[in-house]
């Protein structure tokens, strides 16, 4: 009878998906990875390809599990990078689901970033980048034939590569954005990291009503009563349909996540009763997702 489960103790099903990231110099491994960490992978860059096969069976093993790691790989690893070849080969045998991704450039585009951004390419030495680019070519030229996939990023700026990225490794589950929607009190400060900020102070605070100070905008009777104010569903109505051009624009420049700050004096009532209001309207399923959080609940 089969138990799915290999000799090293992993079940089989549970092995994560390894992606590995290589290429040309300068063909943008580094915009290729911070995409895939905003979808929610696991990326190491410039691992040792020796530890490849270690890492997959540690994140197998990680709990909570991280199905989908990535890992780039290229010539900065100097001596270590012959061995990639092997040690696909290696992962592949113990059962890791494998892909590899190969990000290619013409050579006067290389150049020019190469010379865009002022450093050397790994292999110049004491020539000039495209003696670098030559010989990083012909010992990439086998590695490229075994490419899953290949990515010409010549014509493509950092946006359209994130979107490239995005569509043939994102999960059709994955939404497109993830929102943080905070309430907080201006008494205690604007959050540092807030992307937009609403302030709620037009509307009366329930802290002045004897029976409702105690509580907070978590409270029915306190969230009631901050709605049923005049211009509370008004801004609600208004701020939502505000921003759903902006989380469109968002989402085609890559922007995966954004902080929206709603604020009244404390924290504790009026902005806290809105947000749980925002966050459920904005909340689209696989499209955009929501967490509330409450900043200065509890601070008084």
């Amino acid at each position: 009878m089969t138990t799915g489960v290999a000799a090293d103790g992993v079940d089989e099903t549970l092995r994560p998906e390894l992606l590995v990231i290589t290429g040309m110099s300068g063909a943008g491994s580094s915009t290729a990875a911070k995409a895939l960490e905003d979808l929610g992978w696991y990326v190491v860059d410039n691992l040792p390809p020796q530890l490849i096969g270690d890492l997959a069976d540690l994140t197998a093993k990680a709990a909570p599990a991280l199905p989908r790691v990535a890992v780039a790989v290229d010539v900065r690893g100097r001596t270590f990078f012959p061995a990639l070849n092997a040690a696909l080969a290696q992962a592949r045998a113990r059962g890791t689901r494998t892909r590899l991704l190969f990000l290619d450039a013409t050579d006067d585009v290389l150049v020019r970033r190469f010379e865009s951004v002022r450093r050397p390419h790994p292999l110049q030495g004491a020539g000039a980048p495209l003696d670098g680019i030559v010989e990083e070519r012909i010992m990439l030229g086998e590695l490229r034939g075994e490419a899953d996939t290949v990515v010409d990023t010549s014509r493509l700026n950092v946006h359209e590569l994130s979107s490239k990225i995005i569509t043939l490794f994102g999960d059709p589950g994955d939404p497109q954005i993830r929102l943080l929607v905070m309430s907080f009190g201006f008494k205690y400060g604007l959050p540092l990291d807030a992307d937009l900020v609403a302030d709620i102070r037009f509307l009366p605070n329930p802290f002045w009503v004897p029976e409702l100070k105690a509580h907070t905008g978590l409270d029915p009777d306190v969230a009631e009563y901050v709605l049923s104010r005049e211009g509370a569903v008004e801004f609600l109505d208004r701020y939502t349909a505000a921003l759903e051009p902006v989380l469109k624009g968002y989402v085609r420049e890559n922007k995966r996540y954004a902080t929206i700050a709603v604020g009244c004096t404390g924290g504790k009532h009026r902005s806290v009763a809105m947000v749980e209001q925002l966050s459920q309207r904005l909340a689209v399923p696989g499209v955009v997702a929501v967490t509330a959080v409450h900043r200065d609940l509890g601070r008084e």
